[in-house]
Formats: C-alpha cells, sequence, structure tokens
C-alpha cells in the first residue's frame, strides 16, 4: 500500500495560490499543531481541510452533498466549500469558507441560541431518511445504554474521589436503562458530533453554525442530544430538545448517553489507555463531565416511571 504524503505549509500554499490565485504569499496555519495536520486556516476567510487517507476521502465527499441536503432544514449556517478536488492521487480536499463566530467551547449559548438549537434538531428529524441514504449515510444502531452504565461503572472506579463521586451513575439502575430503551421507528439523521468544537457560537449567545458533518448517520436522535448535553450542559440541551418536541424518554436517554460517555472518556484520558482520548484532552472532558452532570428537573420522570406512576413519557 502506497504511503499518503504529509502535508506541509508549502504544500497548502502551493494548493491554495493555483485555487485562490494572488501574488502575494497566502498566509496558512494548521488549525490543530500535530505530525500530519489535515485542517488549515487560510487567511482569515477560508479553511481547507486535506483528506488523509482514501475512507476519509469518501466521507468528504459525502459531506459536501450531504451538506446541500441539509441546508435548507436548518436555520443556521453550515459551510459552503469554494473549492474542492484532490490535492494528492485519490485523497480529496476541500476549501470552505469561514462560517462567521466562535468555538462553542468557548462561547455560552443564550437562551435565544438554545431555540436556534432546537430548530436545528427539528431540522434534521425533517430531512428525507430516504434522500440522505441515496447520499451514502450509513445506518448506526443504537447503542446499548445497559453496556454504557456498565462500562461508567467500572470507569469511575478508577476515578479519584475528588475527580468524581462514584455512587453517582448507580441512579442509572438497569431497570431505567431498560425503559430508556429506543421507540421503534424513531430513526432521524443525526450529525453525531454536537460538540462545542463543531457549533459556531456568536458573541451574543446566537448559535451561527454548525461544522464537521462527516459523521452524520441515520440513527437515534438521543445521540445529538447527548452531544449537547456535553457541549452546553444538560439543562440547555433538554430545554432545546424539548422546544423540538421530543419527549422524556429521549431527552433522559441523551442525558444518560452524555454522563457515561463524560466519564468513561475522562477516565480513559487520565489513565493514558491506548486508542482513547490523549492526556491534553483532560481539561476539555473535566468540562464536559462537569457540563453533562447539571442537575435537571426532567430527572423525577425516572423516578416517577420507577414508581409506576408515569408509562406514557
Amino acid at each position: 500500500m502506497t504511503q499518503a504524503p504529509t502535508p506541509t505549509a508549502d504544500t497548502v500554499r502551493r494548493l491554495v495560490r493555483s485555487l485562490l490565485g494572488g501574488s502575494t504569499e497566502p498566509d496558512v496555519r494548521p488549525v490543530t499543531e500535530g505530525v500530519a495536520p489535515g485542517t488549515w486556516w487560510v487567511g482569515t476567510r477560508h479553511v481547507l481541510r486535506l483528506a488523509p487517507d482514501r475512507e476519509t476521502t469518501v466521507r468528504g465527499r459525502r459531506e459536501l452533498r450531504l451538506r446541500e441536503l441539509v441546508r435548507p432544514y436548518v436555520p443556521v449556517a453550515l459551510p459552503v466549500s469554494v473549492a474542492h478536488g484532490e490535492w494528492a492521487p485519490g485523497l480529496a480536499y476541500t476549501l470552505d469558507a469561514k462560517v462567521a463566530g466562535g468555538s462553542g467551547e468557548d462561547h455560552d449559548v443564550s437562551a435565544l441560541g438554545e431555540a436556534d438549537l432546537a430548530a436545528l434538531l427539528t431540522g434534521l428529524r425533517d430531512v428525507p431518511l430516504r434522500q440522505a441514504e441515496t447520499l451514502g449515510v450509513p445506518r448506526a444502531a443504537p447503542r446499548s445504554l445497559e453496556a454504557l452504565r456498565q462500562s461508567a461503572e467500572r470507569a469511575t472506579r478508577r476515578l479519584a474521589a475528588d475527580e468524581f463521586d462514584a455512587a453517582r451513575p448507580e441512579r442509572l439502575t438497569r431497570e431505567a436503562t431498560a425503559q430508556l430503551g429506543v421507540q421503534p421507528g424513531a430513526v432521524v439523521l443525526v450529525h453525531h458530533g454536537l460538540t462545542g468544537e463543531h457549533l459556531v457560537v456568536g458573541a451574543d449567545g446566537r448559535v451561527r453554525g454548525v461544522l464537521g458533518w462527516g459523521d452524520a448517520v441515520l440513527g437515534d436522535p438521543a445521540e445529538d442530544i447527548a452531544g449537547l448535553a456535553l457541549s452546553v450542559g444538560s439543562p440547555a440541551a433538554v430545554r432545546a430538545a424539548t422546544l423540538a418536541g421530543y419527549g422524556a424518554r429521549p431527552c433522559l436517554r441523551g442525558l444518560w448517553l452524555a454522563r457515561c460517555d463524560a466519564v468513561v472518556h475522562l477516565a480513559e484520558a487520565l489513565g493514558g489507555h491506548s486508542g482513547g482520548p490523549p492526556p491534553a484532552a483532560v481539561p476539555l472532558l473535566r468540562t464536559r463531565l462537569r457540563h453533562a452532570w447539571e442537575p435537571i428537573l426532567l430527572e423525577r420522570v425516572t423516578e416517577l416511571r420507577e414508581e409506576g406512576r408515569d408509562e406514557t413519557a
């Protein structure tokens, strides 16, 4: 198998000059420093993404088509590609116009921003599944909340007491996981990455855009509620999902997916587990853990259902 070339600043400059022209040397810098960065800032107005392998190339090309399908259904901006092609044989690139705003990791979402997220969730639910499937968007089976609960309980035992209270995941019982299964037919287009780095938020707290559509699937809407719980906090995620028309079951399922994921990922990063998040991600993972475990009134629904007083949520 031929090894893919390593993109360098000179590679990027040559490509950008061929796309945008101009006589001055383009200002390029990697978005994230690394051995082989694949995403580059180009001046202040563009972002260049270079696929490192053929699998990423396939996802990137699908993402371009998916963004055009989704765009009419959502109220926020999606990236617009101003040029795309191959930067090396069989490896794709896309030069996107930068979406104005800041990272959701650095800006709080306001009440109006929560309404933007609600409209986003509504729009994703309205995207025709058949059309998305025709583009190659894969179907994803819902995750087992019981298996995730067990993983979270093991992870809490590896965390120090000052990191996390090991008794907290016990509030999610085996019986509750059974009640929070996915309802038949509850399949929508799922962004599958609605965390802070993919949310573009303005200084006013409004959600201006959503990036990172390469991992979108047809599947469980609770996964996007979970992503929002990690990025904007559980109360805001539930308010947005409720405004979008989701009931207690998918909201609670999304919260527990987020909470279990947050515990597992932090334990993996602190333990230096192979294939897990790198140790450098620990501060972000601690923030996500705090967001996911913010208390909400909706949790009372779980207690009522266990008492047999609510069978409809």
